[in-house]
């Protein structure tokens, strides 16, 4: 596990967003780094596709790593993802 050094803003802003959404604020940093991850892998996706994405793979016991949106079938989007 390493540190990360961030702005006191950022940090403030991730202690008002954690207690918003009942989070720790690690858990709320590392939610708000695995977003914009996905959000830079795949600009075609909106955050809802993101959170869904977030949301299967939480379901099947993976770690999500990338989404490939253009191979899309059916409206579900695959995930690319490694077993826990």
């Amino acid at each position: 596990m390493g540190l990360v050094k961030i702005s006191e803003q950022m940090h403030d802003n991730i202690r008002s967003a954690s207690a918003a959404l009942s989070r720790s604020i690690n858990a709320q940093a590392e939610h708000w780094m695995r977003v914009g991850m996905l959000a830079e892998l795949n600009p075609g996706l909106n955050y809802s596709d993101i959170c869904q994405l977030l949301i299967r793979a939480e379901a099947a016991g993976d770690v999500l790593l990338s989404a490939q949106p253009d191979e899309a079938v059916s409206n579900e989007l695959p995930v690319r993802a490694v077993a826990r």
